[in-house]
């Protein structure tokens, strides 16, 4: 027979597999697991910005949710996304705002002329491609960016994937990323980091986190993952909550104008 702790395991598991894991509306974590928000506040940010420029172009916008809080926008606005179920949804909220949405994949090179945009924002991109953000501003353009950033929720990564080697951990680390920007061209303005901590409540969240954000442990699918989802819903009904930390930096970098 199974036990209640058992059975409620397994309706946990079930509830969080099932839900839709399109865009970026994590309203569903609501009551099931927290994240502390950086202090610099990005997408209020990145509103004021857009209300200043002329062109501007959101990379990698996922379902267009952030981009979409921005009370007002240029008189040219483009946002590039890669996975279908998302850009169908982006465009959807965007287009009715003067938006247009571009099939991109996050790998290849942007579809859009030299010096098309005076600004180039994202949030959490999966890879920035310095070479061709430098390539589509205009001189005096500035791309505004918040990043994830190194050993981000690692905490949870390493309970399913055991510990990972160092320069695993050390990946995304903002010291990396202003190189590339600056062999790209690029003058960095600001460049802010934030460890911020997470709580998940339960094995639900857990697992509806895990195939949202695709990335964090690859592969991931419940009959995989059995046995460590199993210890960790112990460990969340022992302790009350599972804690890790994301780790986030704000990047702002200009290319420089024409000498």
């Amino acid at each position: 027979m199974t036990s209640p702790r058992s059975r409620a395991f397994e309706e946990l598991v079930a509830e969080g597999d099932v839900v839709s894991t399109e865009g970026w509306d994590f309203s569903w974590f609501e009551g099931r697991a927290t994240e502390a928000r950086p202090s610099w506040g990005y997408a209020r940010s990145m509103g004021e910005r857009l209300g200043r420029a002329s062109a501007a172009l959101d990379i990698q916008t996922g379902g267009g949710e952030v981009l979409g809080s921005a009370p007002r926008f240029p008189p040219v606005t483009v946002a590039t996304e890669g996975w279908p179920p998302n850009i169908a949804k982006a465009t959807a909220l965007l287009h009715p705002r003067g938006v247009v949405v571009v099939a991109s994949p996050g790998e290849a090179p942007l579809p859009f002329a030299d010096g098309a945009f005076d600004l180039v924002t994202s949030r959490h991109p999966v890879q920035a491609h310095w070479t061709e953000i430098a390539r589509v501003l205009e001189p005096g353009g500035t791309y505004f960016a918040q990043h994830v950033g190194p050993s981000s929720v690692f905490e949870l990564v390493e309970h399913f994937t055991g510990p990972l080697p160092e320069e695993t951990r050390d990946g995304r680390h903002p010291d990396h990323e202003r190189a590339g920007a600056e062999a790209a061209g690029l003058e960095i303005v600001d460049l802010r980091a934030e460890r911020l901590r997470m709580e998940f409540h339960d094995i639900g969240a857990v697992v509806h986190f895990l195939k949202k954000v695709v990335w964090m442990v690859p592969g991931f699918t419940v009959d995989a993952y059995l046995p460590q989802l199993r210890s960790l819903h112990e460990r969340i009904e022992n302790e009350g909550r599972f804690v890790a930390h994301s780790s986030r930096h704000l990047f702002e970098a200009r290319k420089p104008t024409a000498r």
